[in-house]
């Protein structure tokens, strides 16, 4: 019996192993599936390398709308900081030129690090798409950089560490709210020390976070990492205890320009989560069944998740809920365009999407065990949100140029 036993152990301890060292070159191998169709020269024209050439680049392009339309108007506002005394979120509104009924805007950087791709794309909208939209009723609002301070630093936080797309809201009770589920988590999300991307637990992470996902499931271990927390500054997700400077200063203008609209209609451009190359739409929760109805019909052909996939979660104080909430006399469409990088749908592309945002948060913090550590876990967060395919760089443009396109003369006949 004893020698039986024996066996069993010999065996399990084989399987762990075996296990472990599968999982573990999985882990490290990990890549996600590249984009197959070729790069087109016209279309990574739009990319730039560096907040300040977006930011340039942006603005050229407005000026050029303000020879074609009337009355448009170009503008940056200041962000306080006390780290970079020239962050702007910088905006361009362009009126509608006869009647005041809808309005687009189109806004990007909200995760400043997302503000490569989102820049891209509000440029190829005005230089190739807005002069095409009939504006007689239709105004467009194009919102550049809501994070400048992540956007020219390459983090996808404030410089408080605060996400903006967990920090807006109206009302305070949020920032006392309590994500039981994330405190579980906290010594895995937010390790202290300095980081080492040959430690045990760095090297393996992929056994760590198995473990939680069969102890907690997916879904669940998802839902308590991402929705947001608010208790710890210096923790992944940080939702602030205030509103952040950025969403303070861009309140007054959303409130002005909105104000003279009936319908008004938000894209609002981030990149990350989803399978690579595919662009994910997703709408807040909707049980507004006429909403729900004129969403359908202003992306008709594209695939809406609608949150009811294995793979769902939701976020608290996120940036189209905000907008909505200023403007509650408004009949507001809300929709978040996600272009994936990582194929973080699948377990792997999870696990390493969140170890880049775990190892990038702790060498901020708490610094880098080598610079090698430090060039590796940057290029590895800035490739996660803003991939250096070229391929993958053309069909985002080319994705975006479809949907928006199509988007655009569905909208203009939606009635409130």
């Amino acid at each position: 019996m004893k020698k039986f036993l024996k066996i069993i152990f010999f065996l399990l301890v084989l399987i762990i192993l075996l296990a472990i060292g599968v999982t573990t070159y999985q882990y490290n191998t990990f890549t996600p599936v590249e984009v197959t169709q070729n790069a087109d020269p016209k279309n990574l024209v739009y990319f730039q390398n560096s907040y300040e050439e977006c930011r340039k680049s942006f603005t050229l392009s407005a000026y050029k709308l303000n020879k074609k339309f009337a009355n448009v108007t170009i503008s940056k506002l200041y962000i306080e900081s006390k780290k970079d005394p020239d962050l702007t979120i910088d905006y361009c509104y362009v009126p509608a030129q006869k009647e005041f009924k809808r309005l687009l805007i189109l806004s990007s950087a909200v995760h400043g690090i997302e503000g490569y791709v989102g820049s891209a794309v509000q440029q190829m909208f005005m230089e190739e798409l807005l002069e095409k939209i009939n504006l007689s009723d239709m105004g467009v609002l194009l919102i550049h950089g809501m994070n400048p301070y992540g956007f020219k630093y390459n983090r996808r936080v404030s410089e408080n560490n605060v996400d903006l797309n967990r920090n807006s809201s109206n009302d305070s009770k949020l920032y006392k709210s309590i994500n039981a589920g994330y405190s579980d988590l906290y010594p895995m999300l937010n390790p202290k020390g300095e980081v080492s991307l040959k430690s045990i637990k760095n090297m393996f992470f992929q056994v760590n976070a198995i473990q939680k996902i069969i102890q907690y499931s997916m879904g669940t271990l998802r839902q308590a990492v991402l929705q947001g927390q608010y208790q710890y500054q210096e923790g992944l997700y940080f939702g602030g205890n205030e509103l952040e400077p950025s969403i303070k200063t861009i309140t007054p203008i959303l409130k002005q320009i909105t104000d003279n609209y009936g319908i008004v209609f938000n894209i609002d451009l981030h990149t990350g989560y989803g399978a690579r190359g595919t662009l994910h739409l997703f709408p807040n929760p909707i049980e507004d069944k006429k909403l729900k109805n004129d969403i359908e019909t202003i992306f008709s052909g594209n695939h809406i998740d609608w949150g009811d996939g294995d793979d769902f979660y939701t976020v608290t104080g996120d940036f189209t809920s905000y907008i909505g909430g200023i403007i509650p006399d408004k009949y507001y469409i809300p929709m978040v365009f996600e272009f994936g990088t990582l194929d973080s749908q699948t377990t792997m592309g999870s696990i390493k999407s969140l170890h880049n945002m775990i190892v990038e948060n702790q060498g901020f913090h708490h610094n880098y065990k080598t610079k090698k550590n430090e060039i590796k876990i940057k290029k590895n967060i800035l490739e996660m949100y803003y991939p250096s395919s070229e391929k993958w760089k053309s069909k985002v443009i080319e994705d975006a140029r479809i949907i928006l396109s199509k988007s655009m003369k569905q909208f203009s006949s939606i009635e409130r």
